[in-house]
């Protein structure tokens, strides 16, 4: 399901304007896309902008641009203040419903393991999917059952049950999460699992980021 996010043309773009406009409760942004000759310089309500960011940032975009009708879009980076975390810039890819697309979508655990049941405790390492698909086929979540999971058991990227036409990216073999042991029961190996599940999850997150910053 998408969201409808409503933006302004934007048409002075000095470092006074763009502060002013932040100063107004508003975020300036561009979209740029194959569809267009040139980038559109935007503006967009900070508010309505931080809802989007509370949910899911990475789904479809309608973006309703007054006289221009409605685009849909991707978001493709965000700028923020290095230390308020204030969002400066945004920017919109536009994009064909019947293009391939790349995003990351958020996954969500399903149910209770039989495993936290008997005491253990369920270790989510992997929250994003870098996936491929058609862009009208782009999921805005995906499910992870951990309905069968005792413990010492786990997920992998290529266990995932992914909608049709969706294709997971990177290593299949990613551990997604697993079921540990209570804390006093744990063997020295499933502490040194975890710290590389960690360190496995750190990596995987600058990877993304860092392709997100390329688009």
């Amino acid at each position: 399901m998408s969201v409808t996010l409503h933006a302004e043309p934007r048409i002075l773009s000095t470092k006074g304007d763009l502060r002013r406009l932040r100063q107004a409760g508003k975020v300036p942004g561009v979209v740029y896309g194959k569809q267009q000759s040139a980038a559109a310089a935007i503006s967009i309500e900070a508010k309505e902008l931080q809802s989007l960011m509370r949910g899911n940032p990475h789904s479809i975009l309608e973006l309703m641009l007054p006289d221009n009708g409605q685009r849909s879009v991707l978001l493709s980076d965000i700028q923020r203040d290095a230390i308020s975390g204030q969002v400066l810039h945004v920017d919109f890819h536009q994009i064909d419903l019947n293009e391939t697309v790349r995003s990351a979508i958020p996954l969500i655990v399903n149910g209770v393991s039989p495993g936290e049941k008997e005491g253990g405790m369920l270790q989510h390492v992997l929250h994003e999917l870098e996936v491929e698909c058609v862009a009208k086929d782009l999921p805005s979540s995906i499910e992870v059952d951990v309905g069968s999971l005792s413990i010492g058991d786990h997920v992998t990227v290529a266990e995932l049950k992914l909608p049709s036409g969706v294709k997971a990216l990177g290593d299949p073999e990613l551990v997604v999460l697993s079921v540990l042991a209570p804390q006093k029961d744990r063997t020295e190996d499933e502490l040194e699992a975890m710290d590389d599940a960690a360190e496995q999850n750190e990596q995987q997150s600058r990877e993304a980021q860092a392709v997100e910053t390329d688009r």
